[in-house]
């Protein structure tokens, strides 16, 4: 039984909206984020990357940084830039990315979920970025970012959602990048109970993006929870922000890769390396190769793309993790050929998301990389299947698109 929450939400006035919501903190590095809100006092960037209102250079994870970010919330708080909605809610956020569109539930998910497995999930965090998001969240009381939750699609959500965006929207614009983002609340208490009583009904949620933010929302909650000798359990720390889509709406991209060299190899010797485990077609007359099936791959290479198609035993096929194409291209190519042995530290590897189109792939090994590998996109059903086992997913497995908005809602933890 699944179990989140209404909450009171922290979100921007509807004439400022556009230039309140931002992209997410872990998409833009500094350099980046500063130059997108420069001229735009009311960017959410600010609030989730302030070291652009900072010193060129200073450390990210200075107590500065975290209260500047403080102070900036606090501030449109203050101008009446972000408002707080008088009494809990739900919400219904919905994204429209060309002829994708996915709605999602908007809610406070449960820390207790987390630590009991009925949130699953299926990378590692990096103790680093856990501790930045742990500190940014206790530091501004506040989950700025939602987590990016999945489950079993089911009919009877289908239709209440269905009949909810009937209603006129809180917001509706179109960002820069042509993703139209749309926002319900969900106020009346009849509606709030019907959408309880149906996630009681959900036996787990499944982590789609946002591993940090999740494991990070928890441990901030867990140590209020300690330190609170008076702890219900109903506390807004104990629900970390969330928006929850069915499966069958999300769509991932492919997650790719650039390497920088050959490690050593001739282009001959590299290429009768890849042809012990894989199928290698060359294509000589076209400008990329999108892999349209599993287990193949393009791979550009000295101005030319190859179909590379994995062998028949040279992977476990009944293994969720191992027979997934990442995993295939790792141990059979990346690793014993490249030595590409860590792809979380190697500094030779590269990882190119899908929405940057494989011209960039091209575009890379023309200037001076050496071969580069468009991927087949994960399916959600093999990441569900391996959360429901317990394993984790190879690193840069997934590319999820559209990307939800930061500081369209945000949910205080008091």
């Amino acid at each position: 039984m699944v179990n989140i929450k209404s909450f009171k939400g922290l979100r921007p006035v509807t004439e400022k909206i556009q230039e309140v919501a931002s992209p997410p903190y872990d998409v833009l590095n500094s350099k980046e984020a500063k130059k997108l809100a420069e001229n735009n006092p009311y960017s959410f960037l600010h609030i989730v990357k302030p070291e652009i209102d900072l010193e060129e250079n200073i450390d990210l994870y200075s107590e500065t940084v975290y209260n500047k970010g403080k102070e900036n919330l606090n501030n449109l708080i203050k101008k009446n830039i972000l408002f707080q909605d008088e009494k809990p809610c739900f919400y219904l956020y919905q994204l429209i990315m060309g002829d994708i569109k996915e709605i999602g539930l908007v809610a406070g998910a449960s820390i207790e979920d987390y630590e009991n497995g009925i949130i699953k999930k299926h990378e590692h965090t990096r103790a680093v970025k856990e501790a930045d998001r742990i500190k940014h969240v206790d530091t501004l009381n506040a989950n700025t970012g939602p987590v990016f939750l999945t489950y079993q699609a089911r009919e009877d959500m289908n239709s209440l959602t269905e009949e909810l965006i009937t209603e006129k929207p809180e917001y509706n614009f179109t960002a820069n990048d042509g993703i139209q983002h749309t926002f319900w609340k969900i106020a009346d208490q009849e509606n709030i109970e019907k959408i309880n009583d149906i996630f009681h009904k959900i036996d787990a949620l499944y982590v789609a993006d946002g591993h940090h933010r999740s494991a990070s929302g928890t441990k901030v909650g867990q140590i209020r929870r300690k330190n609170n000798p008076n702890h219900t359990g109903n506390e807004e720390y104990n629900y970390f922000l969330s928006v929850i889509f069915p499966h069958n709406q999300l769509y991932i991209m492919d997650y790719n890769r650039v390497i920088k060299d050959l490690n050593g190899l001739s282009e001959e010797d590299f290429l009768n390396k890849t042809k012990e485990k894989f199928e290698v077609t060359e294509y000589s007359n076209v400008t990329s190769f999108k892999p349209t099936e599993l287990h193949a791959f393009g791979m550009y290479l000295n101005g030319h793309w190859y179909k590379i198609v994995a062998k028949d035993g040279s992977f476990p096929i009944d293994d969720p993790v191992q027979s997934l194409d990442v995993a295939i291209l790792q141990n059979n190519l990346l690793a014993p050929i490249l030595n590409i042995g860590d792809p979380r530290k190697d500094k030779r590897i590269d990882f190119v998301g899908g929405i940057r189109g494989l011209e960039e792939l091209s575009k890379r090994v023309d200037v001076g990389e050496a071969v580069a590998f468009s991927m087949f996109p994960t399916s959600i059903e093999q990441l569900m299947a391996i959360a429901d086992a317990g394993e984790v997913m190879p690193p840069k497995s997934t590319w999820f698109e559209p990307k939800l908005r930061s500081g369209v809602i945000t949910h205080l933890l008091d």
